[in-house]
C-alpha cells in the first residue's frame, strides 16, 4: 500500500483538512504553532504508529438553548482518511482494485477502527466482519453456501467479501479486511528538535527491527531467538557505529548496546561513545553541536538501511516472486524541524540526504521545517502551507493545477528563469508583476527615490515576467490564491493578440476589482480627462528630462541635447526604440540597449519630482498595499 495523500478531521486544530500530498519530499512550511506537528501525529495515527489521546480530539461549538450560551466540547469523532494505490500482490490477495481509500477512526472512547471505502453489504451482518470472531464467520459462510479456500480467518473473510461485493447496492465504510493493517506503510520519525541524538537510534534501528520480526526464518520461535536477533541488530548497530566514526574522527570508540523484549518491543539501544580509549561517555554529556553532527549521521545511515531494502525487494527482480512474496511495505520517512541548530553546511547536507530518500522506489519523504532553503528546494505543489485561522489550521498549496496545466507550466518556466522562490510566493505581504527586464532594473531604482526605502524592504517581491501576457497570467494566479499584488504594463498592451487586455477579459480574470490590480502605464486614470495618452513607460518622461539626462550621461560632441531633440522622436513608431537609436548613433556613450537605457535614466534621477506623477501614484499604492 502506497499512501499519496490524506485528510484530516478533528484532530487538535485540524478541524477539516484535506488534500495532504506525500510526495518526493513533501514540505510543511508555516508559523509556529500552525499545525505542522498536527499533521505528522495525524499520519502517524493513520498508520498505526500513534494512539489517539483525548486531548488530540478538536474542540467544537455545541449550540446552546435559549439564553444558555454555546459551550466547547470535543469533537464526537476523529478521523484521518488516505488515499493508496495497492501493489498487484496486494490487489490479488485482499481483491480490492488498484487505488483505495482507507481511513483510521475513533470516537469518544479513543478506540481506534481502521475501515476501508467500498461496497457496503446489503446484509447488515456482513458489514462489520472484524467484530465476528471465527466461529461465527463460519457459520456465515456456511449459510451463504460459500466455499472459503481455507477455514482460516483471512481465506473466510476473502470468501464473504466476494459476496458483499456481488450483493451490495451502495457504498459505504466497512471494518478493513484482515491482514491489511500489515501493510499500512511504516513510519520514521526524526525528531530535530530534540537535541539529543538517540531518539534517532532507536528510530533507525526499529525499522530493523520489524523487519527481522517479519523474517519468516523466525516466526513461530520468537522467545528461543531473543538473542539471535539482539546479535543481528549488534550487527546493524555496528554498521551505524563505524558510519558515525567516519564523520565524526575525533570519537575513538563509538558503539550500542541494543535491549530487546519480545513482550514489550524494541525498548531502547542508548549510544555510547568516547574520545579516547576507554573513556566511555553518554551523548547526555555532550556537545550540542557534536549531538547534531551525530544525528545527521544516523539520519545518513537510515537511508543505506532504506537502499538496502530496496535492493532485496522480491517484486524488483524479473524471477515471478513478487506472486508469492509480499513486496516491502512503503517507507514514510518524517523530518521535524531537521535543520534545527545546524550551520548552513549542514543544512546543505540535509537537503542532499532527502533528495537521496526521496529516489528510492518505496520510500516518501515529509518535512516539517521553516527553512527557507528546503521550503525552496521542491517544486511548489509539494509545499504545504499551513495557516491558524480562527485558532484553526487551513491548508494552501500553490501551483497544484489551480489554473490550468498549460499555465502553471507556463509559471514554473518563468519562475526557474527569474529565480523564483517558494519562500518569497509563501511569504512576501505584495508581489508586483511587470513585463520585463527594462522594468525590473528601473522600477527598484525609482521606487527608493520615490519612496525612500527598497522594494525589499517595504516587503515587495518585483517579477519581470519577460512579456505583457506572462506578467498577466502571473498576476492571475497570485490573485486567484488571495495574494496582495499588482500588475504594470505598458498602455500598447491594450493591443496585443487575443484581447486578453480588453475589460472583458480583465474583469473575467480579476472580477470588477481588474483596475485595483492592473495598471496600464501612460493610459490617463479615470476621471483624468483630457490627461495625454502614452503608449510605453519611457514616453511618460518629459523631454525636457530626457534632455537634462542626456546632457549628463550621453554627451554629444557638437553640442547639447535639447528637448526638440526628443519631442521629433515622438508620434511614428515606439518612442523609446527611436530614442535609444538617436543616443547610440549621436553620442559615443550611448546605451548598449532599452534595459540600459532606462537603467541609467533611473540612476540619474536625484529629486523625486522628476518620477512622472503617474508612477510616483503606483509606488504609493503598491506600499500601502504592503503595509
Amino acid at each position: 500500500m502506497h499512501l499519496i495523500s490524506f485528510a484530516v478531521s478533528g484532530f487538535r486544530s485540524l478541524r477539516d483538512i484535506d488534500d495532504i500530498p506525500v510526495s518526493r519530499p513533501t514540505i510543511l512550511a508555516g508559523h509556529n504553532d500552525g499545525g505542522k506537528s498536527a499533521v505528522l501525529d495525524a499520519l502517524a495515527f493513520l498508520v498505526g504508529a500513534r494512539k489517539l489521546e483525548q486531548d488530540d480530539r478538536t474542540y467544537v461549538q455545541q449550540p446552546g438553548h435559549g439564553d444558555t450560551p454555546p459551550i466547547s466540547g470535543r469533537c464526537a469523532t476523529t478521523t484521518v482518511t488516505g488515499t493508496f494505490t495497492l501493489h498487484t500482490w496486494e490487489q490479488s490477495v485482499f481483491d480490492l482494485p488498484a487505488q483505495v481509500r482507507v481511513r483510521r477512526r475513533s470516537g469518544e472512547d479513543l478506540v481506534p477502527h481502521l475501515e476501508l471505502f467500498g461496497p457496503l453489504a446489503d446484509d447488515e451482518r456482513l458489514r462489520d466482519l472484524s467484530s465476528h470472531l471465527v466461529p461465527a464467520l463460519k457459520e456465515l459462510v456456511a449459510e451463504l453456501g460459500l466455499k472459503p479456500a481455507s477455514q482460516r480467518r483471512a481465506d473466510l473473510e476473502a470468501a464473504l467479501r466476494t459476496h458483499i461485493a456481488e450483493h451490495s447496492s451502495t457504498e459505504g465504510w466497512q471494518s478493513a479486511p484482515t491482514g491489511l493493517e500489515k501493510r499500512m506503510p511504516r513510519l520514521l520519525a526524526f525528531d530535530g528538535k530534540t537535541a539529543h541524538p538517540d531518539a534517532a537510534v532507536k528510530t533507525a534501528l526499529t525499522s530493523r527491527f520489524q523487519a527481522h520480526m517479519t523474517d519468516p526464518e523466525l516466526s513461530g520461535r520468537l522467545h528461543d531467538l531473543e538473542d539471535d536477533v539482539k546479535e543481528r541488530l549488534r550487527i546493524d548497530a555496528k554498521s551505524l557505529c563505524d558510519h558515525i566514526g567516519t564523520r565524526c574522527p575525533d570519537l575513538e570508540e563509538v558503539f550500542v548496546e541494543p535491549e530487546i523484549s519480545f513482550g514489550q518491543g524494541f525498548r531502547s539501544a542508548p549510544l555510547r561513545m568516547s574520545r579516547t580509549a576507554g573513556e566511555v561517555m553518554g551523548l547526555e554529556r555532550s556537545g550540542l553541536g557534536r549531538n547534531r553532527r551525530v544525528s545527521l549521521a544516523v539520519w545518513e545511515w537510515t537511508s543505506e538501511l532504506l537502499a538496502d531494502e530496496e535492493s532485496s525487494d522480491p517484486s524488483s527482480g524479473a524471477t515471478g516472486d513478487a506472486d508469492v512474496e509480499p513486496p516491502p511495505v512503503q517507507n514514510i520517512v518524517v523530518y521535524d524541524e531537521p535543520d534545527t541548530h545546524l550551520d548552513y553546511h549542514h543544512q546543505r547536507k540535509i537537503m542532499q540526504l532527502i533528495r537521496e530518500q526521496s529516489a528510492l522506489p518505496h520510500v516518501n519523504v515529509i518535512v516539517a521545517t521553516h527553512s527557507m532553503n528546503l521550503i525552496d528546494g521542491v517544486d511548489i505543489s509539494d509545499v504545504v502551507h499551513l495557516k491558524l485561522h480562527d485558532h484553526r489550521t487551513t491548508v494552501e498549496r500553490l501551483g497544484a493545477g489551480v489554473v490550468g496545466v498549460d499555465i502553471d507550466l507556463h509559471l514554473s518556466r518563468i519562475a526557474a528563469a527569474v529565480g523564483l522562490r517558494n519562500s518569497v510566493l509563501l511569504h512576501e505581504r505584495c508581489f508586483l508583476a511587470v513585463e520585463g527586464e527594462t522594468e525590473q532594473r528601473a522600477f527598484p531604482l525609482l521606487f527608493r527615490l520615490c519612496e525612500g526605502i527598497s522594494l525589499q524592504a517595504a516587503g515587495i517581491a518585483l517579477w519581470a515576467c519577460f512579456n505583457n501576457e506572462g506578467a498577466l497570467h502571473l498576476a492571475r494566479y497570485l490573485a486567484q490564491h488571495g495574494r496582495t499584488m499588482m500588475l504594470v504594463v505598458d498602455a500598447d498592451s491594450r493591443n496585443v493578440r487575443k484581447s486578453i487586455f480588453k475589460p472583458a477579459k480583465l474583469t473575467e480574470f480579476f472580477g470588477h476589482a481588474a483596475p485595483d490590480f492592473v495598471k496600464f502605464i501612460g493610459e490617463p486614470e479615470p476621471g483624468q480627462a483630457g490627461t495625454e495618452q502614452f503608449n510605453e513607460l519611457e514616453e511618460i518622461f518629459p523631454d525636457t528630462l530626457w534632455a537634462k539626462v542626456a546632457n549628463k550621461i550621453w554627451r554629444r560632441t557638437d553640442a547639447d541635447w535639447t528637448a526638440a531633440d526628443f519631442a521629433a522622436q515622438r508620434g511614428t513608431g515606439k518612442f523609446s526604440a527611436r530614442v535609444q537609436e538617436l543616443l547610440q548613433q549621436q553620442s559615443p556613450e550611448g546605451p548598449g540597449g532599452k534595459p540600459e537605457m532606462m537603467y541609467e535614466l533611473a540612476m540619474a534621477l536625484e529629486d523625486p519630482n522628476d518620477v512622472p506623477e503617474q508612477l510616483r501614484t503606483v509606488f504609493e499604492q503598491l506600499r500601502m498595499l504592503a503595509a
